[in-house]
């Protein structure tokens, strides 16, 4: 097999995966280690708990990520937004000074207040 069909095979399958292959892709070569010490070090690196921890922190990825792009980004937003409100027992008011603080557009913020505000 030439090297350039190998790439594209692997290439396809780490597709596949999503998001969490190019997180674990980044992580392996942050290690500057190569094969199976790349392997182990990176799935320790992603999650507490050694290697066990970054396989499941992989896995939550993909759950999160297939939700996301099911439903979009701002609308997981301001789903979340109003769970943690009300686990957290939050005023409307307690509630925006946490959107304010939060690193996103100033339009996703004043929709998921005014989502909030609806509730």
């Amino acid at each position: 097999m030439k090297q350039g069909v190998i790439m594209d095979e692997v290439c396809e399958k780490l597709a596949s995966m999503g998001i969490p292959a190019l997180v674990f892709i980044g992580a392996m070569s942050a290690t500057g280690l190569s094969g199976a010490a790349a392997v182990t070090a990176a799935l320790a690196a992603l999650g507490p708990g050694g290697m066990v921890g970054g396989v499941i922190t992989l896995i939550t990825m993909s759950g999160i990520l297939s939700v996301i792009s099911k439903y979009g980004y701002s609308a997981v937003m301001i789903c979340v937004s109003k769970k943690i409100m009300i686990k957290q027992h939050l005023t409307k008011q307690e509630m925006y000074n946490k959107i304010d603080r939060m690193l996103i557009t100033k339009s996703l913020k004043a929709r998921i207040k005014s989502e909030i505000n609806r509730a």
